[in-house]
């Protein structure tokens, strides 16, 4: 990423004159000509230079650090939007948003129970499964006998032969890729932290298929795509897929819908007059 010196230096500029000294602790002052704070100010705020804020806001400065731009952020009293600007205009990549892990709010169960004609999922970025509707559950079975370590659709899909069974034969190569391409990248985002590479060991110990596909260095996040699933009481339904991104960093939400006018829409419907008891095995 390219820093851009001039945007910079005016949104630095900017955000120092809208925010007032009241806000930071300052007194205002009688005799203070300059609209918000001074650059002095910020920059004891910030515990750097006077004179390192002045060449930022006059574009003359080097790329700062991201440990600077952490200290910027804090001594403007920053959003996370604005911080995330600051970050993009100072040539660095944005840190990432908070992490939720396991923990659901109410309001995605809520968006969940909601959604009673989509089938719909919420997981991790590594592809731990963390609730689905009666819909979900019906197209591809409840994990409630599953420990939940094993609540991974990576693990499932390289460990446990039924879960393919979910899907044409023909489509298992590209699925496969797809999972090892997706994994990667949410790897990557992490920075390899030990959820990450504590999954990464434990599907390539146990997957010789997981392992090969690992080397191929392939990256990929999967936000959308075509697919088909097979179910034993219904039969192949085609569905448009879709991952969504949720406040936190760390979670995604799996909604798949029929192409409108398709025979899956009857499908679908027929499903949620079958429900759950005859989904296959396991979760898919």
């Amino acid at each position: 990423m390219k820093m851009d010196h001039a945007k910079l230096a005016d949104f630095l500029r900017r955000s120092r004159e809208r925010l007032r000294p009241q806000e930071v602790g300052l007194a205002a002052g009688r005799r203070r000509r300059t609209p918000g704070l001074r650059r002095e100010e910020v920059a004891q705020l910030a515990g750097v230079s006077a004179d390192y804020v002045m060449r930022l806001e006059q574009a003359r400065s080097s790329q700062p650090s991201v440990q600077l731009l952490a200290a910027l952020a804090r001594a403007l009293r920053l959003s996370e939007d604005e911080r995330d600007h600051l970050y993009l205009l100072a040539g660095h990549r944005p840190p990432e948003g908070a992490r939720a892990g396991h923990h659901v709010r109410p309001g995605l169960l809520y968006l969940l129970d909601r959604l009673g004609d989509t089938p719909a999922q919420l997981l991790t970025d590594l592809g731990d499964l963390l609730a689905q509707n009666a819909l979900a559950e019906a197209l591809f079975g409840c994990v409630c006998t599953v420990d939940e370590p094993d609540r991974n659709i990576v693990w499932r899909w390289f460990t446990d032969p039924f879960v393919r069974e979910a899907y044409p034969a023909e489509e298992h190569d590209r699925l496969s890729r797809l999972r090892v391409a997706d994994l990667r990248a949410a790897a990557t985002r992490r920075g390899y932290d030990r959820p990450s590479t504590s999954l990464i060991d434990r599907v390539g110990a146990a997957s010789e298929e997981f392992a090969a596909l690992w080397q191929l260095h392939e990256v990929a996040v999967r936000r959308e795509s075509r697919m088909r699933v097979l179910h034993p009481s219904v039969g192949a339904i085609e569905f448009d897929y879709e991952m969504l991104q949720t406040q936190a960093a760390d979670q995604r939400l799996r909604l798949f819908t029929p192409p409108p006018g398709s025979t899956s829409v009857e499908a679908l419907e027929l499903l949620r007059v079958v429900g759950p008891e005859t989904a296959h095995r396991s979760h898919r």
